[in-house]
């Protein structure tokens, strides 16, 4: 009596272990990454960064022309390539390229205001990929905004800006401007001003011989006492 009840105890224990490794391997198959994938993204959004940024580099020499001419280039081969993705996976979540993927994805479609109707396909269903957590909610609020100015609509976070003569940040027109950093707050972003001056001086950064030839020494910032 006890060996046979040693015996179903010891069955019980096995069947237990070979499911819960079932469940262990299934899960891990659901969550396996698409590294090539993940790693041709990669590669797209490092030229994308390349062609965003100040000629660097062997660049350096282009005419105005030329690099324009590169910049469309690059973003309009990345467009082609990220709607034929999109058109097979939807929005890449975390789930298929990791955080880093996704993001760089997002990254991607960003530049691709030449086409706003496939930003905002994109856009779609990033929201509802966001919404079971397999996107980031900052880089959708950046892309709504994004997709937003394209349309000439007032945009919801600020994030898409123009610059004034002195060569500071303004955000675009916003919708209900008076609670704009609750809603940056939702979506993990800085408050407005810390944003605008983080622009100024990136835009400096981006343009500093030209604003030393036009006396401005330093960023403008905004003071962010209130």
């Amino acid at each position: 009596m006890y060996k046979s009840s040693l015996f179903f105890t010891s069955l019980i224990i096995l069947l237990q272990a070979c499911a819960s490794k079932g469940q262990q391997n299934e899960k891990s198959v659901k969550n396996e990454l698409d590294f090539d994938l993940r790693n041709e993204i990669a590669q797209m959004a490092e030229v994308d960064q390349t062609a965003a940024w100040i000629p660097q580099g062997e660049f350096k020499n282009y005419s105005q022309e030329e690099w324009r001419a590169y910049k469309d280039s690059v973003f309009t081969s990345n467009k082609k390539r990220a709607e034929e993705i999109f058109n097979e996976h939807g929005f890449p979540g975390f789930d298929l390229v990791g955080e880093q993927g996704s993001h760089d994805f997002w990254l991607i479609v960003q530049h691709c205001d030449f086409d706003p109707e496939f930003q905002m396909k994109v856009l779609t269903d990033m929201k509802l990929k966001m919404e079971n957590n397999q996107a980031d909610k900052s880089n959708y609020a950046y892309l709504i905004d994004r997709v937003n100015k394209n349309l000439g609509e007032k945009i919801i976070y600020g994030t898409q800006v123009t610059y004034n003569k002195m060569g500071q940040a303004v955000s675009r027109p916003l919708i209900d401007s008076a609670n704009v950093d609750i809603r940056r707050a939702e979506v993990g972003l800085e408050p407005l001003v810390e944003y605008l001056n983080r622009m100024t001086q990136s835009h400096w950064e981006m343009n500093k011989e030209n604003m030393l030839k036009r006396g401005i020494t330093e960023p403008m910032l905004y003071s962010s006492e209130k």
